[in-house]
């Protein structure tokens, strides 16, 4: 588990951050009532990140900031002192926040603060500037709030980066450049991702209005002037990514199971419909496969819905670990799901469901009381595609019907 550091000489303070922090996010948390304590802990630990008030008893200048820093360890500032220079002056230095102490509201922020600077882990951000120094400098800053960072001196570089590296959240790209511009970039990156998909955020020294207004029309997100502050420069990307996440949150909400988290009904016919005229045309061979939970109803009435879910949801896990990553599964409803398992032959198919059904047999879900329940699914397998998927769905609906007529717990396929 990452560790977070606090360093705070006001003990009530500096436990009250600790609690809710321990208790809001997932870290272990530290706490150092002055610059020797700190110490001993930046000997012991690596942290993911250090919250210091500036004036300790045994540090009253901000001696512990710059000890910190040079420990290689992330820093947010903690202080009462609101003097502006003396902040800007703070900001010359490698910390990620100048945080003044209010009240509880600002042990609220920590914790936003704290739980986007992790998520920011998951991100790739690439820079486009053909200036050295500024690329360095954008790295920098980038890398301090945990972002995976790459740097490229023009657009064609840049274009050449994404068809390689497809999982790039954002791009800060400059305007006035080499071979391939700012601008023409953006346009360029638009025909193939979405604002929904991947965030572009345009920088430039020499912006006006209009220009501005043609990287928001070519599909910018946002525009940054330079020269920028740290914080304002903080503050945009994070929003940017924010936004980003909230619709890919929203998207998913729209297109999976609540339960499960696998995809659901909808989205199954609209992503397999897709696959199926491809690989209908391609000559691939596929199967599609209906599995329905035996006597759902009866372990529902028996041990009660919420056990009865918990049922659902071990079958989804067994579906989702036992199909390889390019197959698709969705829970069509209740104790009922669809699968599609890709570029297979009918044996293995045929197979691969038996090993399903097998240890769907095999396996045991404790109730919240601690029963054991064991239960069984029946599969209906399409082994050779109709007309259309819908059709051939139902062809596997059919065969379903028949493996729970004939007894249950079976396979049935033509």
């Amino acid at each position: 588990m990452d560790r977070i550091l606090v360093i705070e000489d006001n003990k009530t303070l500096a436990n009250l951050m600790a609690k809710k922090i321990s208790s809001k996010l997932d870290f272990e948390v530290d706490v150092a009532y002055s610059m020797s304590e700190a110490k001993l802990f930046l000997k012991g630990y690596k942290y993911f990140l250090t919250l210091s008030d500036l004036n300790l008893p045994d540090a009253p200048n901000g001696e512990i900031i710059d000890y910190v820093l040079k420990t290689g360890n992330h820093v947010i500032i903690l202080t009462s002192n609101i003097d502006k220079s003396f902040r800007k002056k703070m900001f010359e230095k490698n910390i990620i926040d100048y945080i003044h102490k209010t009240g509880i509201e600002d042990i609220n922020y920590i914790i936003n603060n704290i739980r986007r600077l992790s998520k920011n882990r998951k991100h790739k951000v690439l820079v486009v500037d053909d200036s050295v120094v500024f690329r360095k400098q954008m790295k920098d800053m980038l890398t301090n709030l945990f972002f995976n960072v790459i740097t490229v001196a023009h657009g064609e570089e840049a274009i050449n980066i994404l068809d390689t590296t497809p999982d790039i959240s954002l791009v800060l790209t400059d305007y006035n450049m080499p071979v391939m511009n700012g601008l023409e970039l953006t346009t360029q990156i638009r025909k193939k991702y979405k604002k929904s998909e991947l965030c572009i955020i345009a920088l430039s020294g020499k912006s006006d209005d209009e220009e501005i207004a043609m990287f928001l029309k070519s599909g910018a997100n946002d525009f940054i002037k330079k020269p920028f502050s740290k914080e304002e420069f903080s503050c945009r990307i994070n929003n940017s990514i924010e936004a980003l996440e909230n619709i890919h949150a929203i998207t998913n909400q729209s297109i999976r199971d609540f339960l499960t988290g696998l995809y659901n009904r909808r989205y199954f016919f609209k992503e397999v419909e897709k696959y199926f005229i491809d690989a209908v045309n391609n000559d691939e061979s596929f199967s599609i496969a209906m599995v329905d939970i035996d006597d759902l109803k009866k372990i529902n009435d028996t041990y009660g819905h919420e056990n009865g879910d918990k049922i659902i949801v071990s079958l989804a896990e067994t579906l989702r670990s036992e199909t390889s990553k390019d197959d698709i599964v969705a829970r069509f409803g209740a104790g009922e799901f669809c699968m599609v398992l890709k570029d297979v032959s009918t044996d293995k198919a045929i197979d691969a469901l038996e090993s399903i059904r097998q240890k769907v047999q095999n396996s045991v879900t404790l109730s919240d009381k601690n029963q054991e329940i064991k239960y069984t699914i029946s599969v209906g397998i399409a082994l050779e595609h109709e007309n259309t998927l819908e059709d051939t769905v139902n062809e596997a609906d059919m065969h379903l019907y028949t493996a729970k007529e004939n007894g249950k717990n079976k396979i049935e396929h033509q």
